[in-house]
């Protein structure tokens, strides 16, 4: 008796000093404190190693750094946009809505979200046309081929990027590919044996060596971002697995957004691929100029900023993104994520938008690929529902895209969902689409999907049974650490 009530002793002293961790040190949001402090409590041992598991920041903790000297190409790429910023003639471009302008001040003013005048883009909402025309830029690249993805399976698709990989390197092209350590955790070095014989470079993204004691178990690299040559970018919401181009009986087709991009905006997912390679230590890329040519390929006339967020940082950049775009909207807002976990403020923001007669119209999953992730999606798709916003849920497959646009005149798409793990957990990157055109073809896909979905009804809703009213509580309540 005398040992266990030591025990109890020394569990109730380490929750003790836990909870004075999180609530004085660690800073994070109110609901997030609350969530741990009751799991913590709940269940003492086991709230205590998730808490070391997956609950410590790591905004301390200096994760990407910059090389003096080293990136003239995206130095020069940010003193022109600044110097553009200023000029008549840019300003003329964005005179017409003043939240665009407050939107651009806010990313690149105050964050160096570099802004590019010259953008030309492609929009992809299906996985096969998307990775065909990948697979062709990468079989014509010349000097480099620069990868990153969370998820990297080798399977079909992965075995068909990694054949033109091959190809481009025996041509004599650099490749370098960044994964994620979760995401693509089926994945190992060695299925890149080919590639990496021939010189190739393959780099995992926060190793998981010692999880139960590494602060950065928790904190993933969520952004999808290939560069060629220093012309050619993509980004936006595909992974590489069979499902993405909707070969698996799983989840039948699979529905996500990817945009192409040149002109010099590719300088900024170049800059930002550079960083996040050269954070995990391993042939650190030195001499940067060559990455960074000085002609791009096919410019258009697109205004775009490139921005990204992660959970080095303690302003959740894309979060306050969505967030301006919220506020500025005169008539409609439409969301399309496969995951709709606001926090409070967002939340808000949205509430306050349906209160002044603004449209809010939101497209989700019918389906869970991870369950607690989903009922806590539906309770806040009803919930928004309740309050007078139009939700409805995609049945012909999975949507996975993740885009808001704002009255048809400008959007953002990439790889940021809806919820607390993008916004604070994961490193994240967003295209920012300052064009009409544009945003009307993301508006006609979103139409076009509504011929596959079926509304969310507050009479459906209210007849869910006890089970999944049960499940919608228990993902409510640690929703802030979904």
């Amino acid at each position: 008796m005398h040992i266990l009530a030591m025990i109890e002793a020394l569990v109730f002293l380490l929750n003790v000093g836990l909870s004075m961790v999180i609530i004085f040190r660690e800073r994070k949001s109110t609901s997030s404190t609350w969530s741990w402090l009751f799991v913590i409590n709940v269940l003492p041992v086991l709230g205590f190693l998730l808490y070391i598991l997956i609950g410590r920041g790591i905004s301390h903790i200096r994760v990407f750094k910059e090389k003096k000297g080293s990136n003239k190409g995206f130095d020069m790429q940010e003193a022109d946009a600044r110097q553009a910023f200023h000029s008549t003639d840019f300003i003329k471009k964005i005179t017409g809505n003043h939240v665009i302008g407050q939107l651009i001040h806010m990313l690149f003013v105050e964050e160096k979200s570099v802004v590019s005048s010259n953008t030309g883009v492609t929009i992809y909402d299906d996985g096969r046309d998307k990775f065909d025309a990948l697979i062709n830029d990468i079989n014509e690249a010349e000097h480099h081929v620069h990868l990153e993805y969370y998820i990297f399976r080798m399977d079909r698709l992965g075995k068909g990027i990694t054949e033109a990989l091959v190809n481009a390197r025996k041509r004599g092209v650099e490749v370098r590919l960044l994964i994620d350590a979760w995401g693509s955790n089926g994945t190992k070095l060695k299925h890149f044996k080919a590639l990496t014989d021939l010189g190739g470079h393959v780099a995992i993204f926060f190793p998981l060596i010692l999880p139960l004691i590494n602060p950065r178990t928790n904190y993933r690299l969520h952004r999808k971002i290939v560069v060629i040559d220093g012309k050619i970018g993509y980004t936006g919401g595909f992974n590489v697995g069979d499902e993405y181009v909707s070969i698996t009986e799983k989840f039948g087709y699979w529905r996500d957004t990817a945009l192409r991009l040149t002109g010099d905006v590719v300088y900024s997912l170049q800059h930002r691929f550079i960083l996040d390679w050269n954070s995990q230590h391993k042939n650190e890329i030195d001499q940067e100029e060559v990455y960074f040519p000085e002609e791009t390929a096919e410019p258009g006339q697109v205004i775009t900023q490139f921005v990204t967020s992660g959970p080095d940082e303690r302003k959740e950049q894309i979060k306050l993104n969505y967030m301006k775009m919220i506020s500025g909207a005169q008539e409609e807002i439409i969301i399309q994520t496969p995951y709709f976990i606001p926090d409070e403020a967002l939340l808000s923001s949205l509430y306050l938008a349906l209160l002044s007669g603004v449209k809010v119209k939101l497209l989700i999953p019918n389906k869970p690929d991870h369950p607690l992730v989903y009922w806590a999606t539906y309770y806040f798709s009803a919930d928004l529902v309740k309050h007078g916003a139009e939700v409805w849920t995609y049945e012909k497959g999975f949507v996975h895209a993740k885009m808001i646009i704002v009255d048809g005149s400008f959007a953002s798409v990439g790889s940021t969902n809806f919820d607390n793990r993008s916004f604070q957990l994961d490193f994240e990157a967003n295209i920012n689409l300052y064009d009409r055109e544009l945003s009307q073809q993301l508006r006609s896909d979103f139409i076009k999907d509504l011929d596959d979905s079926k509304p969310l009804l507050l009479s459906d809703y209210e007849e869910r049974s006890y089970a999944i009213r049960f499940k919608e509580g228990l993902a409510r309540l640690i929703s802030p650490m979904l």
